[in-house]
């Protein structure tokens, strides 16, 4: 590993656990406490700085190895940190939050795919669905940060994946920032693995979970992959809260609101032990990354079978907990 790999992966990870660290101690712990309540799946007030320390430890290093795009993706990211960071002050309405996602999307599609850059986005349709991508990868990763070790370490690993893939397709610029990303959910973890003693807050789920859909729109047109290599890294984050958001809505449930239906949740409500939970997950994370970057080398067929024995596989694993574990 060379000396720029080493800054990258070492740095992110040192500072996001010493801020996090420094976090825990300051008068912000005790401001930004997550107090338990009927949806909640903790029992005691927990502070949400983690996700501040994480930004601290991954943006000004990922900044330093950022192309132009990537940038004004960390840009965009930032904006949405501060915006998250009201709403867990304050608890924003979805009128003002979503928006926001909303505007952050279409700046990073402008950066990545606008007509002064390198890949044109060439179809209206393509950018309208780049944009609900973005939007929807941003929330459901806000959606799914509600068991402890849970966020952080699909972090750590799906953009471990995309600095893999993007560092063996020549892409350094998205492979660095990747890897930054997840050197410094690494660091959150050591604070946040169960049983957590901070938590990411808005402000660490919503700004990761843009990056998760911006970087691998990046990564598409940027030729390192195929909308098959994020979709796959990401998956089991995307089938929980797609399948869950889904069921919400057509019982005709406000789907914006908190709740404890996704199947993680359902687990947890079944005493399933936090820390058995959480490595349970990165076990299916790593498998699921593992195929996203075999998919990166597949041809089109190759990817589309990968993905269809996932479906299936999830669809299983849902069925399972449908009939075993009972919805809270």
């Amino acid at each position: 590993m060379n000396g720029p790999w080493v800054f990258a992966l070492s740095v992110p990870a040192i500072v996001a656990f010493a801020a996090i660290a420094l976090l825990r101690r300051s008068s912000w712990s005790a401001r930004l406490a997550d107090r338990p309540n009927e949806r909640s799946l903790h029992t005691v007030p927990t502070p949400r700085v983690g996700g501040l320390g994480l930004l601290a430890g991954a943006f000004p290093v990922a900044a330093a190895f950022a192309d132009f795009p990537l940038v004004v993706m960390l840009g965009c990211a930032l904006a949405l940190a501060v915006v998250s960071f009201i709403d867990d002050r304050k608890s924003l309405p979805i009128q003002v939050r979503l928006p926001a996602h909303a505007a952050a999307a279409m700046v990073a599609l402008l950066a990545i795919g606008g007509p002064d850059m390198r890949h044109p986005v060439s179809s209206v349709v393509a950018a309208f669905l780049g944009i609900v991508a973005i939007v929807w990868m941003t929330n459901l990763f806000n959606f799914m940060d509600g068991a402890d070790g849970l966020a952080g370490g699909m972090a750590m690993i799906g953009f471990a994946t995309l600095a893999l893939a993007a560092g063996s397709a020549d892409v350094m610029p998205l492979a660095f920032v990747a890897g930054a990303l997840a050197a410094a959910s690494l660091g959150f973890l050591g604070h946040n693995f169960p049983p957590a003693r901070v938590f990411l807050g808005d402000a660490g789920s919503v700004p990761l979970g843009f990056l998760a859909g911006a970087l691998g729109l990046y990564g598409v047109f940027a030729g390192a992959w195929s909308v098959a290599v994020p979709l796959l890294a990401f998956s089991p984050f995307i089938a929980d809260a797609t399948v869950t958001l889904l069921r919400r809505v057509m019982r005709g449930e406000r789907f914006w609101q908190a709740h404890r239906g996704h199947y993680y949740q359902r687990l947890v409500l079944a005493r399933w032990p936090r820390r058995e939970l959480a490595l349970g997950a990165y076990a299916l994370m790593a498998v699921a990354c593992a195929s996203a970057l075999a998919a990166q080398r597949s041809g089109v067929n190759v990817q589309f079978g990968i993905i269809l024995v996932w479906v299936a596989a999830y669809a299983l694993l849902f069925l399972t907990i449908e009939r075993s574990k009972p919805a809270a």
